[in-house]
């Protein structure tokens, strides 16, 4: 029997990245997912779920929910359609979001709005329809931030960013107090230096790739399994204990950070 069969899990912004590699990890895993984005329907992130050695029941196990998560109702809607489509929810992976490089004094309201927007405000109402759907139908559940080294480490010129992880953090921890009487288990997961496409720039400079390397005690920039690895952890039975937790997956690079 896989670790996560009859489990149904929503994973937001799972169309790449860390999103994506979550979404396969859990599938392979047995667990039934509804998967997210902005846009239509993508059929080439269907296609590296159904390609995993359990897909939570092959296509059918697979269901995917287009929508910007900046919006409540479109929060709201999304875990809605999720139900609906699968008659429940299990597992929430709050996964989508987004940073603006800026130096603070030309960091503009739009900007600051559309990270906080997503980053927190997002999180907040998709596990809150979550929450409602699971104290309903009187059932544990788990909550799973992907979070980043930024809940407590600086990053000059990423204001917005940081404001919005520290948020996370605090976020989780007083669910993990709120929910926990109710079953419902809150954790972060928070890389590092990951190679996704927000990446993409740092990947293809050699020198501040190499200074950035200098700095994780393991030599390498992480993958985007590795973090799934610590999800699917954290949504196993391993993990019951486990709530108000942040778990680093950063090579070492949070101990050894310095800027230049």
């Amino acid at each position: 029997m896989k670790p996560l069969e009859n489990q149904v899990a929503l994973i937001t912004g799972s169309t790449q990245g860390i999103g994506l590699a979550i979404a396969v990890r859990l599938a392979s895993d047995g667990a039934k997912v509804v998967l997210n984005g902005r846009h239509a329907d993508d059929e080439k992130t269907r296609a590296a779920i159904l390609t995993t050695e359990s897909a939570g029941g092959g296509s059918a196990g697979v269901h995917y929910v287009a929508g910007d998560l900046t919006g409540v109702e479109n929060a709201r809607r999304i875990v809605c359609e999720a139900i609906t489509h699968f008659g429940r929810l299990d597992l929430l992976v709050n996964n989508a979001g987004m940073e603006k490089n800026a130096p603070f004094e030309e960091v503009t309201e739009e900007d600051y709005d559309r990270v906080l927007d997503l980053n927190l405000k997002g999180v907040f109402f998709t596990t809150q329809a979550f929450v409602r759907h699971l104290r309903l139908t009187a059932r544990p559940g788990k909550i799973i931030n992907i979070s980043s080294v930024h809940e407590e480490l600086a990053f000059p010129n990423f204001a917005a960013y940081c404001a919005s992880k520290g948020g996370l953090m605090m976020l989780m921890r007083n669910l993990a107090v709120e929910l926990g009487p109710h079953g419902i288990t809150v954790n972060n997961v928070a890389p590092g230096a990951i190679k996704t496409p927000i990446n993409r720039e740092l990947l293809a400079d050699k020198k501040k790739l190499g200074v950035l390397l200098e700095k994780i005690p393991l030599g390498r920039m992480g993958l985007p399994e590795d973090v799934a690895a610590a999800a699917a952890f954290l949504a196993s039975k391993g993990a019951d204990y486990i709530t108000g937790e942040t778990f680093v997956i950063d090579g070492g690079l949070l101990r050894n950070y310095r800027e230049q």
